[in-house]
């Protein structure tokens, strides 16, 4: 059984770290704000430019004159990966969750004969994904001194993916991240930016392009790409942040309970501490 002086010890350390996972849990939650409004403001311009890339794509096709962004290289051997995490931990299951579907998806690829290449945006996925996949790597982008993530952030991952399509050392190029969808929900996302998918145009609006349909659309491809690069970017750091809070509430209660644990264990052995001088005292005196 600990002595007193351990218990009380103890004690201390908990409510020290109680102190810190509840800081975090304030920084995470202002932090969260910004960056779920950040999130929400990208969704109207990344869903209405996916409708327009839709109506081109539909106009154009997949014939020989398409951009090779939409068509394809008519290969389908090399995927990409490009696995998008946190710089942090701290966060709950956040990180594990994206590189568990990644993880899936590159096993999946790898029993079809197809060959994994994988391109890190974060440092977690980095060290998860290191043990087995370290052979498949092929770049780091590296965002630890980023405070705000910015268009141009997602314009360097962009570039960096289209360079690797045009050199053919990639043919098919999936991004993995997670949408926020509330503080406690985080929806682990694959995303094929290369060659690009777009759903199914609604609007039955006609309309006469000038230039062309295929080359508006070659212009608009890559910025099409780094669109959901930077939305997936924004999705991630509001998903990092409400994971992070709530990961941080969670340990706070769990410290608050656990010191209330030991404090009852506290006071019992100090009960029975004291109990046990009682009678001897009592025993030696009556010893006399």
């Amino acid at each position: 059984m600990p002595s007193l002086k351990d218990l009380k010890n103890r004690i201390g350390s908990v409510k020290n770290t109680r102190k810190i996972t509840k800081a975090m849990q304030m920084v995470a939650a202002a932090k969260l704000r910004r960056a779920q409004e950040a999130a929400e403001a990208a969704r109207p311009y990344a869903e209405r430019m996916g409708a327009v890339m839709s109506a081109l794509a539909a106009g154009v096709g997949t014939g020989e004159g398409a951009p090779k962004l939409l068509a394809g290289n008519g290969r389908d051997q090399v995927h990409l990966l490009v696995v998008m995490t946190g710089e942090r931990g701290l966060c709950g299951g956040f990180n594990s969750s994206i590189v568990r579907l990644a993880r899936l998806r590159a096993n999946e690829l790898v029993a079809k004969g197809k060959t994994v290449k994988i391109l890190t945006v974060g440092k977690k996925g980095r060290e998860q994904l290191k043990r087995d996949w370290a052979q498949c790597f092929v770049g780091h982008v590296d965002l630890s001194d980023v405070k705000r993530v910015g268009y141009a952030n997602a314009q360097t991952i962009a570039r960096q993916v289209n360079a690797a399509f045009d050199e053919g050392s990639a043919d098919v190029v999936t991004i993995f991240y997670n949408r926020f969808q509330s503080v406690i929900s985080q929806i682990p996302t694959a995303l094929q930016i290369i060659p690009a998918k777009f759903e199914a145009a609604t609007t039955t609006a006609l309309y006469d392009y000038e230039p062309s349909e295929e080359e508006i659309l070659a212009d608009l491809l890559p910025r099409s790409i780094a669109t959901q690069v930077f939305t997936a970017l924004l999705e991630n750091g509001a998903s990092e942040q409400g994971a992070r809070m709530s990961a941080m509430d969670n340990a706070t209660r769990n410290a608050g309970d656990m010191i209330n644990k030991l404090t009852i264990q506290y006071n019992r052995s100090r009960q029975a501490a004291i109990t046990k001088e009682l009678i001897e005292i009592i025993s030696g005196a009556e010893a006399l």
